[in-house]
């Protein structure tokens, strides 16, 4: 029995062809419709801009009042602000740096750490672009459009985590390591999360691990999907609750910002661990709320 060819059938040919025109005709009625790609902002309004949606366009905003904190305001998390600030610092030297992703406790300075390393390099050319989750999937025009730029880009997303199939989780992925074209060397992914796989995990999804006869533990697929992104990050920084002690040191740091005077602080400790009892909560951002109604009281 022989195969016909079906490059030598006309008929065919013809259909492939029609085809073609046919989707051609579709994606120019719909390339109107799509969305265009965020302009080119003016880079001297900003250190800081974000990624909004007005209307059909998306247009990079400049922050026109960004956070003033500084990496000497940020207490008991050393380890984490030291090797953060070392791969910023390598990144805007122009040597190797990691895209990174800081997980866990929520309210212990993830989110601040990253907005005090702007501050402190944004003299040096650092700017970031806050990126919100539904449009991650316009990071690959993000990246070509500052590729040419002398500045050094951070695009940091807060508080990221995905639900299963949603367009942002393989945008990001792309980017981070995974597409064929190369991503721009002046360009980091800085991301925030509660969850250090950045997934939902599920109880049964214990169940796809494979166990050998020698005694070895292997994920199964869907274990492995999920860990699949955070590993694209080269860098995990991990935050952890605080202790009591902890607590108290940066409720101290936090009155002193907000001008209660030395001998006051120790008057206050008492009612900040009250405070944080109501909360539920010893964490960074608490130790700040307390201290703001404090001062506010006291004032």
């Amino acid at each position: 029995m022989t195969r016909t060819d079906p490059a030598a059938d006309p008929r065919l040919v013809q259909a492939l062809q029609g085809l073609i025109e046919r989707a051609d005709t579709l994606l120019a009625r719909l390339a109107p419709l799509l969305p265009p790609a965020a302009a080119e902002p003016d880079w001297n309004a900003s250190m800081a801009f974000r990624l909004r949606r007005r209307g059909a366009a998306r247009v990079l905003e400049p922050v026109r009042h960004r956070s003033p904190i500084l990496l000497s305001h940020l207490k008991e998390i050393d380890g984490q602000k030291e090797r953060l600030v070392r791969n910023t610092e390598q990144f805007v030297a122009g040597r190797g740096a990691n895209n990174v992703l800081l997980s866990g406790a929520r309210g212990t300075g993830k989110s601040s750490l990253i907005k005090a390393c702007l501050n402190e390099f944004a003299p040096r050319g650092l700017r970031v672009i806050e990126v919100d989750k539904a449009d991650l999937v316009e990071l690959p025009d993000l990246v070509d459009l500052v590729a040419a730029r002398p500045e050094r880009f951070i695009v940091y997303c807060d508080d990221l985590s995905f639900d299963e199939g949603e367009p942002g989780y393989k945008a990001l992925k792309s980017v981070l390591d995974g597409s064929v074209a190369q991503s721009s060397d002046n360009v980091l992914v800085y991301a925030t999360s509660n969850r250090r796989h950045l997934l939902p995990e599920y109880m049964d999804e214990n169940l796809t691990y494979k166990h050998h006869p020698d005694g070895e533990v292997h994920p199964g697929e869907v274990v492995e999907e999920k860990i699949s992104l955070s590993e694209r990050f080269g860098l995990w920084i991990s935050f952890y609750p605080f202790s009591q002690d902890e607590y108290l040191a940066i409720v101290a740091q936090w009155l002193r910002a907000f001008g209660v005077a030395e001998g006051a602080l120790a008057a206050a400790q008492k009612e900040s661990l009250v405070w944080a009892l109501e909360r539920g909560s010893r964490s960074g951002r608490v130790a700040q709320q307390f201290a703001r109604d404090y001062a506010a009281r006291h004032a």
